[in-house]
């Protein structure tokens, strides 16, 4: 038991938020004798690639493809560089949670703060998962128009394919059962399921892009991004929380960490799995761009309801969609897990670690899996939310918080190059999140609102003629 995380407990008998690997993860007692590389690796990319692999190709619409790829790799340099400081404050202040470090440092506004910001950015993650299953399997409406699923497609309208009955069977039969684990290493297996399903799309995407190239019908793509006036100017800034959206994964470095057989293998294992999900996204940000170019949606999944143009065109993007849904239904419990450890260190900060106790473990599960199904088929359009939530929350977990932690320096570590390195990190993170903010509260000011957004959608759609999918996120 560790200062920091013991001054926010009643007792000195009781044990921090997480559980630390000897107490709770005993061979003798569990039967599990630590994590091991391979599956943390799995586990934190799955993590990390999550919805917003496939709105990274609308950032290299934005920004060209020679900016968008520097900047997609530019964002995974400050990602590995703020866990990295994360992982030697952790060590210095001997703290079990991401909470605990940031309670060391600021006390109990600044803990209570970060579980905040984490809780907010994986539920509106989770529910945008929802939201993209049900659209993807069963269809959605918009402005009187019904855009058929993948279910309706195959089976017609039955009775259990509706939107609603549909995310309740997937909430049952596929949610339910994977987020009842008190282990994030039992997440392994379906972890890495979901991370070769990311690769199944590149090399899909891929595939596609080769076969068109081969017959001439692929044109140059863009490199720079096109600067029309002042506005398109600032529209740029607005791929900024896309980019952090897509790389946060440090609410799950302190679970993987503490059940790892070698903690002091959490360095590689953070640095391998950045590289491993940094290569699927320059790979599949390259070749969606190439693919659809200056025609790419904000969900280039959206993409795929269009003519491919080439043969079996139709059954790839029957592919491509369905292994898609699959891929976010085993990201959902490992983002789950965390949102449950934060969620139940805001609400119960004394009380004894979660995984000890089953009926506050199985309550919490229960109240937030019933508030992310009721967001996901309440919430219309959840994009603009999303928005201000990645820069804001999403920013704050994965940039400000660390960098702060370090420029605070309560133990004496920081070096000048990490109080420089964590001052440009809150510079970038602060005024292009305050541009981002600005930027999408002027487009709506301007008068385009919801409804004139998913009004020029439905003419886009008509125009690709599309007729399957809505894309989760909406451009203005």
């Amino acid at each position: 038991m560790t200062y920091s995380d013991r001054k926010h407990r009643r007792s000195h008998k009781t044990a921090p938020l997480l559980p630390q690997k000897d107490a709770a993860f005993s061979h003798s007692e569990t039967g599990f004798d630590g994590a091991s590389f391979s599956g943390a690796v799995f586990n934190l990319s799955s993590t990390i690639v999550g919805a917003g692999i496939m709105a990274l190709p609308a950032t290299l619409k934005q920004l060209g493809a020679i900016p968008g790829l520097i900047v997609i790799i530019l964002a995974a340099i400050l990602t590995e560089k703020s866990i990295e400081m994360l992982l030697r404050f952790t060590r210095a202040s001997k703290s079990a949670s991401y909470s605990g470090i940031a309670g060391d440092a600021f006390g109990v506004f600044g803990r209570t703060l970060l579980q905040a910001c984490i809780v907010i950015n994986n539920l509106g993650t989770l529910v945008v998962y929802m939201i993209i299953i049900g659209d993807v399997l069963s269809g959605t409406s918009s402005d009187g128009v019904h855009y058929s699923g993948v279910t309706e497609e195959w089976f017609g309208q039955l009775w259990w394919n509706s939107r609603s009955n549909l995310l309740l069977l997937t909430t049952l039969l596929v949610f339910a059962p994977l987020i009842s684990f008190k282990r994030v290493d039992s997440l392994r297996y379906t972890s890495a399921l979901s991370v070769a399903l990311a690769v199944v799309f590149v090399v899909i995407t891929a595939g596609i892009v080769i076969v068109k190239f081969i017959n001439g019908s692929i044109g140059m793509p863009r490199l720079l991004p096109k600067l029309i006036d002042q506005a398109s100017f600032w529209k740029l800034f607005t791929t900024v929380p896309v980019l952090v959206t897509a790389y946060i994964c440090h609410h799950n470095i302190h679970p993987i960490e503490n059940e790892l057989r070698d903690g002091s293998q959490m360095k590689s294992i953070v640095r391998t799995s950045i590289v491993l999900c940094s290569t699927v996204y320059i790979a599949t940000s390259f070749f969606g761009f190439l693919l659809f170019g200056d025609h790419t949606l904000d969900d280039v999944l959206a993409n795929f309801d269009g003519e491919l143009g080439i043969p079996y065109g139709s059954l790839l993007n029957d592919v491509v969609r369905v292994s898609y849904v699959i891929h976010l239904m085993l990201v959902f419990p490992i983002v789950f897990f965390s949102l449950r450890l934060n969620m139940d260190g805001l609400f119960f900060p004394y009380a004894i670690p979660i995984a000890y106790d089953n009926r506050r473990f199985f309550s919490v599960t229960a109240a937030l899996i019933c508030l992310i199904f009721l967001g996901a088929n309440c919430v219309p359009s959840i994009w603009d939310a999303f928005q201000f939530t990645g820069a804001t929350a999403t920013v704050s977990v994965g940039f400000i918080f660390p960098a702060a932690i370090v420029l605070r320096d309560t133990h004496g570590i920081a070096t000048k190059r990490d109080r420089l390195v964590s001052s440009v990190m809150i510079l970038l993170a602060v005024s292009s999140s305050s541009v981002a903010i600005c930027s999408s509260l002027s487009i709506v000011l301007s008068g385009i609102g919801l409804c004139s957004i998913q009004h020029r959608k439905i003419v886009i759609y008509k125009m690709a003629n599309i007729t399957k999918l809505r894309a989760f996120v909406s451009g203005p």
